[in-house]
């Protein structure tokens, strides 16, 4: 008799254990998701942060819309915008740079791509359709055509303001500094680093 209840004893005791082991292997399962989620969670936080402040401060990516860059830049194109460079130091003669379109009316775009011409105190003139910048001609291997717009009587370029023109030099395709003025440094949002869309024109530019 004694061992029949030491047997049913045992067997008690086993059903107790695997009842208790269950509970607390389930219980750790469902916390491991749990931390798993939050981890998860928290990494793309920290990510999006990062990119997120990265895009602000440093660089982004725009695509080139419309034809008033060519030769140079054809619609489609995808550039790397470098915004950090122009925190330490102001916007050179022949940089290509992002603005934000200064002009009015319904064909206002939230952004242009455009060259710079000319920098403060530099003296802006087309002549004979040809662009003289402080009284000389201006070199420009990057253009297809002489500029087949009106010319204009040389011009002054005012502090903290810049001269940008379109690389296309075909009449009418570039609305540009000629149309809206001298652009403000503020508006300028980044200097066009890179074409790295399509890869068979990935180049500095």
């Amino acid at each position: 008799m004694n061992r029949e209840l030491e047997e049913d004893f045992m067997r008690s005791r086993k059903h107790r254990y695997r009842s208790v082991t269950h509970r607390r292997t389930g219980s750790l399962s469902g916390t491991g998701w749990v931390r798993d989620l939050r981890d998860w969670l928290v990494t793309a936080a920290v990510v999006f942060a990062l990119m997120s402040l990265l895009n602000i401060f440093v660089f982004n990516v725009s695509t080139v819309i419309g034809q008033s860059m060519q030769p140079t830049l054809f619609e489609g194109e995808k550039l790397i915008i470098s915004k950090i460079s122009l925190t330490f130091a102001s916007p050179k003669r022949s940089d290509v740079v992002v603005l934000h379109d200064p002009s009015t009316g319904p064909d206002r775009k939230e952004y242009l791509v455009k060259r710079i011409i000319g920098i403060p105190g530099d003296r802006i003139e087309v002549r004979n359709h040809k662009l003289y910048v402080n009284g000389k001609l201006f070199a420009e291997s990057y253009v297809d055509t002489e500029i087949q717009d009106p010319d204009f009587a040389e011009l002054t370029v005012e502090k903290g303001t810049y001269f940008v023109m379109g690389d296309n030099r075909h009449a009418g395709a570039s609305k540009d500094s000629r149309y809206f003025g001298a652009v403000p440094q503020k508006r300028i949002v980044g200097k066009a680093a890179y074409i790295w869309w399509p890869l068979s024109k990935a180049n500095a530019l």
